[in-house]
């Protein structure tokens, strides 16, 4: 053997950032007009606290530890304390139902239990459903007053803690962290990440193939924390240096645009609904003195109006990630080669524009049929997307979705996708949100971006409704700017000048006050489509 055999863990992340970057800056709005910060020296010392108190709490060596919790540096403490000690880190979605709480944390088996003190009455109404929780630490140095027994408060711990601690030799294989999937088709599932993948997801994360960033840098992930380990962007950050702002997690549009200014921000992340939202105060704000470079966006497929909107408004470029948990979830980034520079901004955003990108170095991507024969990439071929790659997970916990899972090591994601010849794809929509009619498959991701171009349409989705002639037929949920008046006519008059046929086009639009939201802020079609197809009077469609 001629290379070290080095495991790669999170301890060498926190040891690397410990001794080269103890002065870069962590900051988190504790609210709208507050703020805290501190330097990555602080920051490491206090998880080094954290990991003597976990070690006293009377947790077994490779128990789950789980946080319930919002962004913010206590919640980062956290996401290296607990498998710096060798435990597993688990993140609970602080939007989930009860119901979803209950079988997650009992599904996972976890002991003890970090959260915020607004998120106390969450477990207070399923503080006696969740048996294996020994011990719940509320995340501040005052506890709230609640019917949960035997409470004890973060800071206090700290405060009675050691600020040195023994690096362990965790195996590089050995499992760090947990997340669930949204359980959109069923049971949420687990999937276990291990210190070798979650090093290797950060340093993608930090690469040009991934997100770019660095020491020069200040990043600010708007995706939760509680979501696929916040995109590996604050591993990445803690690795390579680069300054963290936390945003008030009850989005502000005002104090979020105020971090952004005030912070020197140059990367910033989030789903679609995001920026969506954003885009009015940074109009009101008029000329802005931003360092913003790039916002990348993932969750769902950003319209290419938003992406033209950000780019010739605000100057700012949108760039498409794509990934899922179970993939950690970065797996491809939509950037355009150097062979494209010389193209115009519509050409371009035609060409790359809501594309999900190129996979990453280290992640395989294949296009099937059902018969698992490999699809063309020659742009309009549709073929079922599998990936594989050493952040890829092998199995669900519990060895749940098997079928996800090809006996040759490949993953079944559930989207279908259309590649490129130059290599980048597209994902055409979700297996399940494909419509069907007539034999001929229809794009709900297409017709969605093409609507939100549309002047007077803030939001827009794309559902299928059972018809006893065509299958299915799509229904269009639209969300209309304050002043606009547009009715279902003129909408198919916009779609046909987008290059939609006549068959493509959705026989009914539904307006809506707004698009329902998943717990991680994507658009909520299922809750559309139970709302939609309940309705006992077709007649309560604009119809056509």
């Amino acid at each position: 053997m001629s290379m070290m055999d080095v495991d790669l863990n999170t301890w060498r992340l926190l040891a690397h950032a410990d001794t080269h970057f103890s002065d870069v800056e962590i900051v988190t709005q504790t609210s709208p007009t507050t703020t805290h910060r501190y330097s990555f020296g602080d920051f490491t010392k206090r998880s080094k606290k954290l990991m003597n108190v976990l070690d006293g709490l009377g947790l077994t060596e490779n128990a789950k530890v789980a946080t319930l919790s919002w962004n913010n540096y206590r919640h980062l403490e956290c996401y290296f304390a607990i498998p710096c000690t060798g435990r597993i880190l688990h993140t609970l979605n602080a939007r989930l139902s009860s119901e979803d709480l209950i079988f997650i944390i009992n599904d996972a088996k976890d002991e003890a239990i970090f959260t915020t003190p607004d998120l106390v009455p969450v477990l207070e109404a399923i503080a006696e459903q969740i048996p294996t929780v020994k011990k719940i630490i509320v995340m501040d140095d005052v506890i709230p007053q609640s019917s949960i027994e035997g409470l004890e408060s973060y800071e206090e711990l700290l405060s009675n803690a050691l600020d040195e601690y023994d690096e362990k030799p965790i195996p590089e294989r050995q499992a760090a962290g947990l997340c669930y999937t949204s359980g959109t088709t069923g049971r949420p599932k687990g999937a276990l990440y291990t210190h070798r993948s979650t090093y290797l997801h950060a340093l993608n994360a930090a690469s040009p193939s991934g997100m770019c960033f660095g020491i020069s840098d200040c990043i600010l992930p708007v995706v939760p924390m509680f979501h696929a380990s916040a995109w590996g962007m604050v591993h990445a950050a803690i690795a390579t240096g680069a300054k963290i702002a936390f945003a008030y997690p009850h989005l502000h549009p005002s104090s979020f645009v105020d971090l952004l200014i005030n912070e020197e921000v140059t990367l910033a992340a989030g789903v679609p609904t995001v920026w969506i939202g954003l885009e009015e105060e940074l109009r009101s704000r008029g000329e802005l003195k931003l360092s913003l470079r790039e916002i990348v966006c993932g969750g769902s497929q950003p319209p290419k109006a938003l992406i033209a909107r950000y780019r010739d408004n605000f100057n700012i470029p949108i760039v498409q990630a794509w990934g899922m948990t179970e993939t950690s979830p970065l797996a491809t980034v939509a950037r355009p080669k150097h062979s494209m520079r010389h193209l115009g901004a519509d050409e371009l955003l035609e060409r790359v524009g809501g594309q999900a990108g190129i996979p990453a170095p280290g992640i395989d991507v294949a296009l099937r049929d059902d018969e698992w024969s490999q699809v063309d990439w020659d742009g309009t071929s549709m073929g079922n997307l599998y990936v594989r790659g050493p952040w890829v997970i092998s199995a669900y916990l519990h060895e749940r979705g098997a079928d996800s899972f090809t006996e040759d090591g490949w993953f079944k994601t559930g989207d279908v996708a259309i590649g490129s010849p130059d290599g980048y794809f597209v994902i055409a929509d979700r297996t399940k949100d494909l419509i069907k009619s007539g034999g001929e498959w229809i794009s709900s991701v297409d017709l969605e971006g093409a609507l939100m171009a549309m002047p007077g349409v803030v939001e827009a989705a794309v559902i299928a409704m059972p018809d006893d002639k065509w299958q299915e037929r799509p229904l269009a949920c639209v969300v209309l700017d304050k002043d606009a008046t547009i009715d279902i006519e003129s909408i198919k008059a916009h779609l046909e000048t987008q290059g939609f046929a006549k068959w493509q086009l959705p026989d009914k639009v539904e307006f809506i006050d707004q698009v329902p939201r998943t717990s991680v802020g994507k658009f909520d079609k299922k809750t559309l489509r139970a709302k939609f197809t309940s309705q006992d009077e077709p007649g309560s469609y604009n119809k056509n």
